[in-house]
């Protein structure tokens, strides 16, 4: 989740009412990588409040008495406003690629390399993203809301348990991201304590020289990232 400058506690306030009346589909049609990330620009005055399909006019209604801005039409460009859908594997042509699970923000997709996927139903949000990435085209929307669009398709307790899973994924991708550098950085020091070992063919001290600059900047790099820096 975006943060904001310590020295803005009024933007702060309203970046976080701004994020709780978006309903969390995690779909990015507003042009922001996330619901938290729209808020943020329209806390920050950057965005407009008419960008989120999935909360339709009355999400519209909503940002506007929060800015104090005038209600205004859901931006086209954007989207239309719509029932709410899930995503529906077709399980006899899905391929296990794992492209849908790595496509979905709120891990709403179970399943593993080589084996085939379905959706669980209560975490998907509708988002769409799925959509794009399956190769084989094994996914499809079913309107689980019939006419009711917006906010009339959706409470603001799903909306809770998508924000929930989708912070949650945040956290693993980071913890995931956390553990590759250190598998590489372990990798790296065992490549560095015996570099003779794992340069078979390369042993003169030239070469020698050539493979240690190359490992200790492949180290350098994976402690910066370790660290942050």
């Amino acid at each position: 989740m975006p943060s904001l400058p310590e020295t803005a506690p009024e933007t702060q306030a309203l970046f976080q009412c701004l994020n709780d009346a978006l309903p969390q589909t995690q779909c990015t049609r507003c042009g922001y990588p996330d619901c938290a990330s729209y808020a943020l620009a329209m806390a920050q005055g950057q965005a407009a409040i008419n960008q989120c399909p999935p909360g339709g006019q009355a999400g519209i209604e909503r940002l506007a008495q929060l800015t104090g801005r005038p209600v205004v039409p859901l931006n086209p460009e954007h989207g239309a406003e719509g029932p709410r859908h899930i995503a529906i594997i077709d399980e006899a042509w899905c391929i296990g690629c794992t492209l849908c699970i790595k496509a979905c923000p709120t891990d709403a997709i179970l399943g593993a390399n080589k084996r085939m996927h379905t959706v669980i139903e209560p975490w998907c949000t509708g988002c769409e993203l799925c959509i794009p990435v399956c190769p084989v085209d094994c996914i499809q929307l079913e309107n689980v809301t019939g006419a009711n669009t917006g906010w009339a398709a959706w409470s603001s307790e799903q909306a809770l348990t998508a924000r929930q899973r989708y912070q949650s994924r945040q956290q693993r991708l980071v913890r995931e991201e956390h553990d590759h550098q250190q598998q590489l950085q372990t990798k790296a020091e065992h490549k560095l304590a015996d570099l003779a070992a794992h340069t078979k063919g390369a042993d003169t001290p030239p070469e020698l020289d050539r493979k240690r600059a190359i490992i200790e900047a492949a180290l350098a790099k994976a402690k910066a990232r370790q660290t942050g820096v």
